[in-house]
């Protein structure tokens, strides 16, 4: 019984002991953690962190928009860009512009592969100094297309780019083989350690877990503010670069489509506007068409101020052709300076003037119909007398005096050469045949053509 009731006193005294413990215990833990949270969310860079879009084809108009967002970056001390990426590619050109932006920035740079970082784009990811995909999200495919989206084999244009994305994936230690295996079809990339294993006639195109295993991606997020936080940087103060109006309607009007339509519309309206005049509405059209070409190409970084003033005096220089003889020496030069200022306002003169081809033979045939349509309207019937001088409209024809031809007469003034005369009776003008006859000379008519009548002094 003794040992019993210790054992009961023991029983109690230990639940009483832990009773106590136990809550403090918990409160401590809880207080830790707390203040490693708190020490967690302390130690993050608290610092402006700026994403950019890269949601678009690759060209200059997206080149121009991240210059910007560069620079507004820069401006506000940001600590951190976040390059938003999901592109198709587009320009390699453009893409290395880009790449070397990203590549030369003072702000460390971060790509955050949300979906494709195809062809260019995966060069530009791999200028950024890291790169998180989101699951599910791809890097790679990145072989040489033309414009109508055929493989190009020419072997120059292939090193040059194998180069550009090796040199790329080398910047932050990635296995050049694996680069060059995105773009070059004819390469062999056995890579099994990597996940990688390419054979003839495919292209690398990775997704988001094997990018990781490749060493192509340094983790996976499901946002960017995720990323942001695994790059150890608060995201408190996040800022997203948009595309401003101008900027978005520069994409459009750039599009090789609606920049044809454009040069299409500007120079027929412009044209019939000269030709048919009276009108106004094809030449405000005409014009206004010609403004959005250039203001879209303006925005986008492809034109300076230089191709409006092109675009200005060659318009004037075709008009003065139309009231100013010069032999058709106005004409070549107005529209050798519209020609430039159209070519050199777009992003590339090929596809400038292959626009440029399209869009004047299609005016060319509408000019026609409308010219036939409005014939009586045209401009070229100010250098046509149409008037007839009939006696309907007042005119009286001149009878010759055929009668007074061989007649003989007395000149009233001197002849020298012309003058008058009176023949047969009847007061005339008269010419001579080219000498001079004082007045009161006798004189004979020798010819009559109309209403000119030719003397000469008669012999004595």
């Amino acid at each position: 019984m003794r040992f019993k009731r210790k054992w009961i006193f023991g029983s109690a005294a230990m639940m009483l002991l832990l009773m106590l413990f136990v809550p403090s215990a918990l409160a401590a833990a809880g207080s830790a953690g707390t203040e490693k949270d708190a020490s967690a969310r302390e130690s993050a860079k608290r610092v402006p962190v700026f994403i950019i879009p890269v949601d678009q084809e690759i060209e200059r108009g997206l080149q121009s928009f991240l210059e910007r967002g560069f620079e507004e970056a820069a401006n506000f001390g940001a600590g951190l860009i976040v390059l938003e990426i999901d592109t198709p590619g587009g320009l390699v050109n453009s893409a290395e512009q880009i790449g070397t932006l990203v590549r030369d920035s003072d702000i460390p740079t971060a790509a955050y592969i949300k979906g494709d970082a195809a062809s260019a784009g995966s060069y530009i990811a791999l200028n950024a100094d890291t790169i998180i995909m989101k699951p599910g999200s791809m890097i790679g495919a990145a072989s040489l297309v033309d414009g109508y989206g055929n493989s190009v084999d020419d072997a120059k244009l292939i090193s040059y780019w194998k180069s550009k994305m090796v040199g790329a994936a080398e910047l932050n230690g990635r296995d050049p083989e694996v680069a060059a295996g995105m773009m070059d079809k004819d390469l062999v990339v056995k890579k099994p350690e990597l996940g990688v294993v390419k054979e003839q006639g495919q292209i690398i195109a990775l997704t988001g877990e094997e990018a990781l295993k490749a060493g192509y991606a340094e983790h996976l997020a499901d946002t960017p503010q995720e990323a942001i936080a695994w790059l150890g940087y608060s995201t408190e103060d996040i800022y997203h670069v948009k595309q401003s109006g101008a900027e978005r309607l520069s994409h459009f009007l750039t599009n090789p489509v609606v920049m044809t339509v454009l040069l299409f519309v500007g120079i027929a309206g412009i044209v019939i506007e000269l030709l048919v005049p009276g009108f106004g509405v094809p030449g405000i059209v005409g014009i206004l068409a010609f403004v959005l070409y250039f203001f879209g190409n303006y925005v986008a970084g492809f034109a300076g101020a230089e191709t409006w003033l092109l675009f200005i005096l060659g318009l004037v220089m075709l008009i003065l052709e139309l009231f100013v003889p010069s032999f058709g020496i106005l004409g070549l030069l107005g529209s050798a300076a519209l020609v430039a200022g159209v070519v050199r306002a777009a992003f590339s003169y090929t596809h400038a003037l292959f626009s440029l081809g399209i869009a004047f033979a299609a005016a060319s045939v509408v000019v026609v119909i409308v010219a036939v349509i409005f014939k009586e309207r045209g401009i070229w019937n100010r250098f046509i007398l149409r008037d007839n001088l009939t006696k309907e409209q007042g005119f009286v024809p001149v009878a010759e005096k055929l009668n007074l031809l061989g007649a003989s007469g007395i000149s009233l003034t001197p002849l020298r050469p012309a003058g008058t005369a009176e023949v047969a009776g009847e007061r005339v003008d008269v010419v001579t045949e080219g000498g001079f006859v004082d007045a009161g000379a006798n004189i004979s008519v020798v010819k009559v053509e109309g209403s000119r009548i030719v003397v000469k002094k008669a012999q004595e």
